[in-house]
């Protein structure tokens, strides 16, 4: 299956920010915007307070909206976890897992990413699984082996299961230190990437770019050809900018 047949996604990660009344601007924003964004399916994922605000300002429109992270368990004594059937509740489509501050902040395994992505599609959910190495681990060559590693128990879910995820490379060192990669860069790890779905005969998954993605350099980034979209971070706090990278 080629690029063309993989519609774009682009989705924005408003991570730790928000409040009722900017929520509720750039949520009008969004969807005063959308009908203008037909080449795209458009999503943000926001704060778990803020899931029935984007959930009633979002309904009707053609953008969907998710979480940032979920437990892998079902239910229990585990106080200030989510779980995935509570996601549902409020009509979540998707729920990120495994982003790069999870890892790094929570001491979240790659194991424990697979649990969380497996709990994720057993109540209906598209998990977008966040996968990317570090700078040390860039400057050190380890980029293929650090993505095969973070991707192993993901894969082994089976073909059934990674058939319906979305991927998302986010390269940690181009976030916040004044180095981004290229188009050319990250085309290269999408590719490797894309091999090893082709190997498990799921090549059409979509692959998702993030790190630092502006309207500035989205056309460049979606014109390479396993690049199957975005994951936005700052940017998508932004209507018209988070309009204009769907847009490109």
């Amino acid at each position: 299956m080629n690029a063309v047949a993989r519609k774009r996604l682009v989705i924005g990660n408003w991570k730790m920010h928000g409040g009722k009344s900017a929520n509720a601007t750039l949520l009008a924003g969004l969807c005063a915007g959308e009908a203008a964004i037909d080449q795209c399916d458009l999503a943000v994922c926001v704060p778990f307070p803020y899931l029935e605000q984007a959930q009633s300002a979002l309904a009707g429109s053609r953008i969907s909206w998710g979480a940032q992270d979920v437990s892998w368990r079902a239910q229990g004594a585990y106080t200030g976890e989510v779980s995935a059937g509570m996601l549902v509740d409020f009509a979540c489509r998707w729920v990120l897992v495994g982003h790069s501050e999870r890892r790094a902040m929570h001491g979240e395994s790659d194991e424990l990413v697979a649990q969380k992505a497996a709990a994720a599609l057993q109540a209906g959910l598209t998990p977008v699984v966040c996968i990317g190495e570090t700078l040390e681990e860039q400057d050190a060559g380890l980029t293929s082996e650090v993505i095969a590693r973070q991707l192993a128990p993901v894969l082994a879910l089976g073909r059934e299961s990674v058939a319906k995820m979305v991927l998302a490379y986010e390269p940690v060192w181009a976030i916040g230190t004044g180095r981004s990669a290229t188009p050319e860069q990250a085309q290269a790890v999408h590719a490797d990437i894309r091999a090893e779905l082709t190997a498990l005969d799921v090549p059409q998954v979509r692959i998702l770019y993030g790190g630092s993605v502006k309207a500035a350099n989205a056309a460049s980034l979606f014109a390479m050809p396993d690049i199957d979209g975005a994951l936005v971070g700052g940017a998508s706090l932004v209507a018209e900018e988070f309009l204009r990278i769907a847009a490109a």
